[in-house]
């Protein structure tokens, strides 16, 4: 069966999971075409995201001349089907947090993709992200191109207006990464269509499972992974080591990853005079933050608006405990006393807390807690296991798509 995939932007530093997904899939015996919006320019320290960019199509690539033969393409092919999928557009715009505008240059998009999922004969479209791309693989269906699906993961599509209810009403299933992503989704949809919403976790592959468990060089470090940015709460964790450091507290931070809050985090670390102790490592490859986590006794993750964070599963995967929030799908992974702790976002006196009693725990209940977070996220993230469930809803498409007489299509 071939199936396309589309991703507003592909491969990406922080969105290693889909290629994880991808590359499962394809292990299900699937042939699967990569298609995204952008994401041909940008640095990619990780060998294999450079694989796969080699492997995408890109709309935006080669400018607008292109996408506008497409749709002229489209429209004098089907026009009855161009102008429904262009009163669908509109009708996303309504009440949506962006302009009816964009919403008119994603069905310009869908008419390039749809000519691409044409050629390639694909027989079913995936998303990743409730977002535009969601948009996109709707008004390729809209407009006589395969059913779609598409993945939603938080916290954005939550926050936002984005017409989830038009797009789960019109794919073959949408798939939520967690419990709470699920109950998010069922919030805006009429109950008949709740069967239709899935949940299919992100996942990790099988080696990164491999090893024991094994004390870290740095015993008082800290790591903290994923882009900076207000939604993870750095700056929080910046001032919770400030103040341990002055009740004498030997504590270490590494921050890994980038992003806009870098010259915030950086202006707050010089303020307390945290050079010593803190680090900022900019955007690394996936074998560096392997290396970095490693390296630490826990990983500290205080976000403010999350899905659930893959980094939380390398993390354990890695036999690490970890600290992080009451919120989204974390609880669904991260145990209290077991597999770390967990405490209310935003709660300075709370995180502070739970990185003491992370540093005062001996390293035989370290060992016992990086076990049992190893059991656990062995059982529920294994990408493997995760892509036959995927494999088996495209399936499913496949079965309907096959069972419907021609004059039904």
């Amino acid at each position: 069966m071939k199936i396309a995939y589309f991703i507003n932007q592909y491969p990406k530093v922080s969105h290693s999971f889909i290629r994880r997904e991808i590359l499962a899939v394809e292990r299900q015996g699937f042939t699967v075409q990569r298609i995204a919006l952008r994401g041909w320019k940008e640095p990619l320290p990780d060998p294999e995201d450079q694989r796969e960019r080699e492997r995408t199509q890109y709309v935006l690539r080669g400018g607008p001349w292109p996408i506008l033969a497409a749709t002229a393409a489209t429209l004098l092919r089907s026009p009855l089907r161009f102008f429904s999928a262009l009163r669908l557009s509109m009708r996303m715009g309504h009440r949506s947090y962006r302009p009816r505008i964009y919403h008119l240059i994603s069905l310009l998009e869908a008419c390039r993709v749809l000519q691409w999922t044409r050629a390639f004969g694909a027989l079913h479209v995936h998303a990743h992200f409730g977002t535009n791309s969601a948009e996109v693989a709707m008004l390729v269906s809209a407009l006589g191109g395969p059913p779609f699906s598409f993945t939603v993961h938080g916290p954005e599509e939550f926050q936002l207006p984005m017409g989830l209810e038009h797009k789960v009403h019109r794919s073959r299933f949408a798939v939520a990464i967690s419990s709470f992503g699920r109950s998010q989704l069922l919030l805006c949809c009429p109950h008949q269509e709740w069967d239709r919403i899935k949940i299919v976790h992100c996942g990790l592959e099988p080696d990164y499972f491999a090893g024991p468990w094994t004390e870290a060089p740095h015993p008082q470090r800290l790591v903290c992974v994923g882009r900076l940015c207000d939604a993870k709460g750095q700056l929080l964790l910046i001032e919770a080591i400030a103040r341990l450091r002055a009740r004498g507290h030997r504590v270490e931070l590494v921050l890994a990853g980038d992003g806009p809050l870098r010259p915030e985090l950086e202006r707050l670390i010089r303020q307390h005079r945290l050079e010593q102790c803190v680090r900022i490592t900019g955007w690394i490859h996936s074998h560096a933050v392997r290396e970095e986590v490693l390296a630490a006794r826990a990983l500290v993750l205080p976000s403010f608006a999350e899905g659930l964070p893959v980094v939380i599963m390398e993390a354990m995967a890695l036999r690490r405990p970890v600290l992080s929030t009451y919120i989204a799908g974390i609880p669904e992974l991260v145990v209290p006393g077991e597999t770390g702790w967990l405490f209310p976002a935003g709660a300075m006196d709370e995180l502070i807390a739970c990185i003491e009693r992370c540093l005062a725990l001996p390293p035989a209940d370290l060992k016992t807690m990086g076990d049992a977070a190893h059991r656990r996220v062995m059982a529920r993230h294994n990408i493997d296991i995760e892509a036959q469930k995927l494999g088996a809803l495209f399936q499913g498409v496949e079965s309907t798509a096959s069972s419907l007489s021609p004059c039904t299509c």
